[in-house]
């Protein structure tokens, strides 16, 4: 078992900013505001708190990524940033969410709260569910867990055309089992920054 931290200066060196817009922003934020971004780099924060990997098969070991800076996050050409035009959240529900239609309703209006605190200024908006059946996806029954799966690219291309005009992006949501090609055995989601849609189960 590995425990990964990351020191005060890590943190800081990750996440602060000499951009002189951000440095701007930053600057315009009051007290408060700016003490709520500094508890990042606090080591008693939960924002980015130790992470605990129980083995060589556990997702960072096995799909090592290069490092990302906020910095070079802020300047991808990639990017996708809301405008007035394109400003609503909006989320759509995938097959049943719970055992009855009321947890169903409960988990997404509990999402979408989450959704309009952590990406605030942004509207989030609930498009009418779907079931599994209505997006045409291809599927397939995985072969060591019985479990039905969506093919995950194929519901992005569903989300795609679901977009509304003002949509900065479209979720998916679902508790159906996802996979992105046949050679694998599931994904957690997907997502496509260019078309602004994403796919989590």
């Amino acid at each position: 078992m590995q425990v990964l931290h990351h020191s005060e200066q890590t943190l800081k060196t990750a996440l602060i900013s000499k951009n002189p817009a951000l440095v701007s922003q930053y600057e315009k934020l009051d007290a408060r505001e700016q003490q709520l971004l500094n508890e990042a780099f606090h080591p008693t924060s939960d924002l980015f708190g130790p992470i605990t990997l129980h083995s060589q098969s556990d997702w960072i070991n096995s799909h090592p990524e290069a490092p990302q800076d906020f910095e070079q996050f802020f300047s991808n050409p990639y990017r996708n940033i809301p405008s007035p035009e394109k400003h609503s959240i909006y989320i759509l529900s995938i097959g049943s969410l719970g055992n009855t239609r009321v947890i169903s309703e409960e988990y997404v209006k509990w999402l979408k709260g989450y959704c309009e605190a952590f990406f605030y200024g942004l509207t989030v908006k609930l498009l009418e569910p779907v079931s599994v059946s209505a997006t045409r996806c291809s599927f397939r029954v995985n072969e060591h867990t019985r479990n039905l799966q969506i093919h995950a690219g194929h519901i992005l291309k569903f989300l795609k055309k679901k977009k509304p005009a003002d949509a900065f992006c479209v979720v998916g949501v679902t508790m159906i089992d996802l996979y992105p090609r046949d050679s694998w055995n599931f994904v957690f989601g997907q997502a496509s920054l260019t078309d602004g849609t994403g796919k989590v189960d």
